[in-house]
């Protein structure tokens, strides 16, 4: 059974930092494409991020430079190391297997002074 559970948001001031965390079981990450979406109020889910075989990463052009996708393959966990925070990447961020539609139940993220 697939079980995807994110953890690591809250509050945090502009130009903060955040590490967002996907624990993933009955799959192994290594093996699949995995992303990271949020969905503002008012606005579609968008991808933020996606990483394939834990290596080839793809990322939105508003988060480039400032956001990091990893995986542990050990552990089998998916991260979102989040810089340089903006008030504009407040919302609730979703780990995702492949294309599909096995989703985490989400991770709010807020950052305001």
């Amino acid at each position: 059974q697939v079980s995807l559970v994110e953890s690591g948001g809250g509050l945090v001031q502009p130009g903060g930092s955040l590490r967002l965390s996907c624990a993933a079981s009955g799959f192994l990450v290594r093996l699949t494409v995995m992303g990271w979406y949020r969905q503002a109020p008012g606005k579609q889910r968008e991808l933020v991020a996606d990483i394939t075989a834990g290596r080839n990463t793809n990322y939105v052009d508003s988060v480039k430079g400032r956001f990091t996708i990893s995986t542990d393959n050990a552990k089998n966990m998916v991260y979102l190391q989040m810089n340089s925070l903006k008030p504009e990447d407040t919302a609730t961020y979703y780990c995702r297997r492949g294309w599909g539609s096995d989703w985490g139940q989400g991770t709010q993220v807020t950052v305001s002074s």
